[in-house]
């Protein structure tokens, strides 16, 4: 049985990446591109040093700066109304997780039109809209390498994943030095993302030789430089480390899917703004817990892929070490519970069997070893608090 492996056209990695877009756009026969980034990322100086780098190639490129955190169908519509008003042929993704996402959704709907909730699962976008070179600042999301985006519905607090190769960028260039000012908050929760991440594609029963390889490869470069990063912003060898291990997770679960963590951490993302990589940090623990009967061997080669077990120890004893470190790494990236973050327990309880059956209905809890009924994810969600 074959499989179909999907990536970016263009890949640039390491320090300097960043400033190779001229020659990306060249190679892409695109003159007009419009960067789609944060206010963070003109507040230093990022989006100015693309410019600056364009300008000295005859290129001219205007921001749109108004993404959000968690991209809504309002935020992107403003993106589509700023694409029409101009003659742009390309998208410059700047940022971390969200203004990529946004990117990619910005995308597809300023090309085809319609509304974001057309485009969200079960349906697949595999036409082209404008092409997309991805410079991610963040080493979580892997967004630039993945076909998927994910966008709030604000109506319905729902979190539309939306897939296809349509969402692919065309080219990503992974600079690690755009890293080195994230505050230790931002470092953690996209450090776990990416964690997680590794270890969701590498049990998700979508996984394959090929996503096995990047999955595993990622986990021994995330396991023993995630602390260090948090502790050490300016440790540049640790910041290259997490950055390619963050885009080969993505290549990753791009390839495999991931599973129940992100199935029941879009819902309380979108519920309760809380940060993709903290909600998916707060279940990690408990979701590995829940689903190693079904997968022992394979969470004991993560245990051993991120540093924690040795190839001596068995499988049984590599998943308690994997368990114990996945705590010990929430307790010191200060990880809150949702009581901690600032959630009222009555709207959380409430809110409990609406998260369930949205964390069902994107179907990623079904590529989970152990696929759980619904009583079992509501009483995961009750077991956080």
């Amino acid at each position: 049985m074959s499989i179909q492996v999907i990536l970016p056209r263009i890949m640039q990695i390491g320090e300097g990446a960043s400033l190779t877009i001229p020659e990306c756009l060249k190679s892409m026969g695109c003159k007009k591109p419009l960067i789609i980034t944060d206010e963070m990322m003109v507040k230093l100086g990022y989006a100015e040093t693309i410019q600056t780098c364009l300008s000295e190639q005859q290129i001219l490129a205007e921001v749109f700066s108004d993404t959000v955190p968690e991209p809504t169908v309002q935020s992107i519509q403003a993106g589509v109304n700023k694409v029409r008003q101009g003659d742009y042929d390309s998208i410059i993704a700047l940022g971390g997780g969200s203004p990529i996402d946004s990117a990619k959704a910005i995308s597809i709907l300023s090309k085809f039109g319609g509304k974001m909730q057309d485009y969200k699962f079960p349906t697949v976008v595999n036409q082209t809209g404008l092409p997309i070179i991805a410079v991610p600042t963040t080493a979580g999301t892997g967004s630039e390498v993945t076909r998927f985006t994910i966008i709030t519905d604000e109506v319905t607090d729902e979190k539309m994943l939306c897939v296809g190769i349509g969402f692919m960028p065309v080219a990503a260039l992974v600079d690690f030095s755009l890293t080195l000012t994230m505050p230790a908050r931002t470092t953690a929760d996209t450090g776990i993302d990416a964690l997680t991440h590794a270890i969701e594609s590498y049990v998700s029963k979508k996984a394959n030789p090929y996503s096995d390889c990047q999955a595993l490869s990622a986990m021994r470069l995330i396991g023993p430089n995630l602390r260090t990063v948090y502790h050490q912003s300016d440790n540049k060898p640790a910041r290259e480390a997490m950055m390619l291990g963050s885009t080969l997770a993505g290549i990753a679960f791009s390839n495999a899917s991931v599973a129940m963590v992100h199935g029941m951490s879009r819902p309380i993302g979108a519920a309760f703004h809380v940060p993709h990589g903290l909600s998916n940090a707060m279940l990690l623990p408990s979701v590995t817990e829940f689903s190693i009967p079904a997968a022992p061997a394979r969470y004991a080669d993560c245990a051993r892929a991120i540093g924690v077990a040795s190839n001596q120890d068995s499988d049984a004893i590599a998943n308690d070490k994997l368990l114990q470190e996945l705590r010990s790494l929430n307790d010191e990236l200060q990880v809150p519970t949702p009581a901690d973050f600032g959630i009222g327990r009555e709207q959380f309880f409430d809110l409990i069997p609406t998260m369930t059956e949205q964390a069902l209905a994107s179907g990623s809890p079904n590529n989970n070893p152990r696929v759980p009924s619904y009583a079992e994810v509501a009483e995961i969600y009750k077991s956080l608090w």
